[in-house]
């Protein structure tokens, strides 16, 4: 229901009309298996000798293919191919999914939002936040609700945030009650305007286990502070184990096992993810009955190393502020050498249901029960997926593993992202193929345009395989393998 006028490109800037002819904008992207510096070597520069093209050099994805949706007619591309001495079929189209977001991970220690807290962007309701993982809090955003379940406003911005997202570009969100991100895939975050640079290495009590050893003897005590687990080295089993003299050390908090306390401050972007700039704060009268005495030498440190704090008991028992002495230097170093960088990860999750399998079978649940005995491999744009099991087609895959802009978008509001369906020749067959519009793939690549198509590809572009990501038929069952 999309009419463009002659010379002019249609409302989401994927297809023109160029003299009564539908042109797919994009063009094809094509992968090559080579590394990124390898030299281009022109298809084809010598006669087809009639044998199929191999699939393991080159593999077509659905970047730039262009649909058939509402798929009443095959998927633009229906590509026959060899993959370790079998016949191979690989089913390329655009899908338009509805039912798509974006899990996004962003290593931070911070304080991001409460758990189940609004995600904003454009001032627009698009998600929320869900758990906090180890070292790392995790963000929802998109969904079907979000897109077409609530105001053209909302649905708008959430497509569009999500677009960028997945193309790679940075977006801004604020969370209600909580911090103001900036993030893209594969770049460290920025939250409240600040650059995050390393994820923790382990929580306080994993910290206290991990550097027991290198303190033994260099301070009397340790205290890893931690919004999560915060650990007390003189209490915890690490210091037990290797002789650490109890301190009289009192922590505020509530008392796990022993030298592992919870709920030492409230979430934040200080100490440890904590609210805290003075770390004293979490510490109560000194016990000199259990040890405390003049002179006791205390490390504080967070679980990045990022905040580290050197202290001696005065004769009242209270901690006082010193340099920090050179021999300690070293461990708060190596803590922060053992902390990964941060980054945001955005993977793109989707339902591939509805009429797009139809594109690839005259049975459309003939494709989703190949899909999940694993007979059908699906990628995106030529980038491996986490297949959920269950019913159903639910993936994931992560964005930075695809080529660059593989993402477009409708005005439903809804995504568009590249899946292809490869499987062996006779078992696309005997799912229900559309075998009479299979095309060799060497066709394919000289640009042929199948019967099914209304439109033309504007062109081609090749790229490399990413780096350290798997072939797209890579692993192919092999002609003697059996189910």
């Amino acid at each position: 229901m999309c009419y463009i006028a002659d010379g002019r490109s249609g409302a989401c800037d994927r297809y023109a009309n160029e003299g009564g002819e539908l042109v797919r904008l994009d063009a094809l992207t094509i992968l090559e298996n080579r590394p990124d510096d390898a030299p281009l070597v022109p298809f084809l520069d010598r006669e087809w000798d009639g044998e199929l093209v191999s699939g393991e050099d080159t593999f077509i994805t659905a970047v730039g293919s262009g649909t058939t949706y509402p798929d009443y007619k095959p998927a633009p591309f229906i590509v026959a191919s060899t993959a370790a001495g079998a016949d191979m079929i690989t089913v390329v189209t655009e899908g338009i999914f509805s039912y798509c977001g974006a899990k996004v991970k962003i290593d931070t220690d911070r304080h991001l939002g409460s758990e189940c807290a609004p995600v904003r962007a454009e001032g627009e309701v698009i998600g929320h936040v869900t758990t906090s993982e180890y070292g790392s809090q995790m963000l929802s955003l998109g969904g079907v609700n979000h897109l077409t379940g609530g105001s053209k406003k909302e649905g708008r911005a959430t497509c569009s945030t999500l677009l960028a997202l997945c193309n790679g570009e940075t977006v801004a969100l604020e969370i209600d009650g909580g911090a103001q991100l900036e993030i893209a895939a594969g770049q460290a975050p920025v939250v409240n305007g600040q650059r995050e640079e390393r994820m923790r290495v382990g929580c306080g009590s994993a910290t206290v286990g991990m550097f027991a050893a290198q303190w033994k003897g260099l301070v009397d005590e340790v205290v890893v502070v931690d919004d999560h687990i915060t650990g007390v080295m003189s209490e915890h089993q690490a210091g037990k184990v290797i002789g650490w003299a109890p301190s009289g050390i009192r922590v505020k908090g509530r008392r796990s096992t022993p030298g592992r306390y919870f709920q030492v401050a409230e979430p934040g972007t200080g100490w440890g993810g904590t609210d805290l700039s003075d770390p004293l704060t979490i510490l109560d009268k000194w016990r000199p009955e259990q040890g405390a005495r003049p002179g006791l030498s205390l490390l504080m440190v967070s679980t990045t190393g990022e905040n580290a704090a050197y202290y001696q008991l005065n004769d009242a028992l209270e901690p006082v502020e010193m340099d920090m002495p050179a021999r300690l230097k070293p461990s708060v170093r190596r803590i922060e050498e053992n902390c990964e960088p941060s980054l945001a990860s955005v993977l793109f999750m989707a339902g591939a249901g509805g009429s797009l399998r139809s594109g690839v079978t005259e049975n459309p649940v003939g494709l989703t029960r190949s899909v999940q005995s694993r007979l059908t491999r699906v990628t995106v744009g030529g980038a491996p997926v986490f297949m959920w099991p269950g019913g159903g087609i639910t993936f994931m895959a992560d964005v930075t593993q695809m080529p660059r802009n593989a993402f477009g978008y409708v005005p439903t509001p809804a995504l568009v992202a590249p899946i292809e369906f490869t499987m062996r020749a006779d078992d696309y067959a005997a799912l229900g193929g559309h075998m009479d519009y299979v095309m060799p793939l060497q066709d394919a690549l000289r640009g042929a345009k199948g019967r099914q198509n209304d439109h033309r590809l504007s062109g081609q572009r090749t790229e490399p395989r990413k780096q350290g990501a798997p072939w797209p038929v890579a692993g192919a069952r092999k002609p003697e393998q059996t189910e």
